[in-house]
């Protein structure tokens, strides 16, 4: 997310639930964020391969908002700590401190 928000016009993540993958896909025009999150049977597969179970166009403030609200709202459930126990991950508190700041600077870009 943090790409998308310094101007990166496509990435991507991947969720496994072994053997099946969720392939989310972003695309960015503007302010606008197109996304298509892919059902694969297998997470090495092409993105031909994979069924397309959600598309959606959203703006990119929108966006960037929902995924650091839900990031807060994980760690504010589970704690940090938690996090790791569940996801066997330490919790991305870098990644989601650098979306933050580049969300606040996107918003706001005449204090920067």
């Amino acid at each position: 997310m943090a790409r998308l928000v310094a101007g990166e016009t496509e990435t991507r993540a991947q969720f496994e639930a072994e053997p099946t993958a969720y392939r989310w896909i972003f695309y960015r025009e503007g302010e606008d964020i197109w996304i298509r999150v892919l059902e694969l049977c297998d997470g090495s597969d092409h993105d031909n391969e994979g069924a397309e179970i959600w598309s959606s166009q959203l703006g990119i403030d929108q966006l960037a908002r929902a995924v650091i609200r839900c990031f807060d709202e994980v760690a504010h459930t589970h704690g940090e700590s938690g996090y790791r126990g569940k996801w066997g991950e330490h919790f991305p508190r870098t990644e989601l401190e650098t979306l933050r700041r580049l969300w606040r600077t996107h918003q706001h870009p005449q204090d920067t």
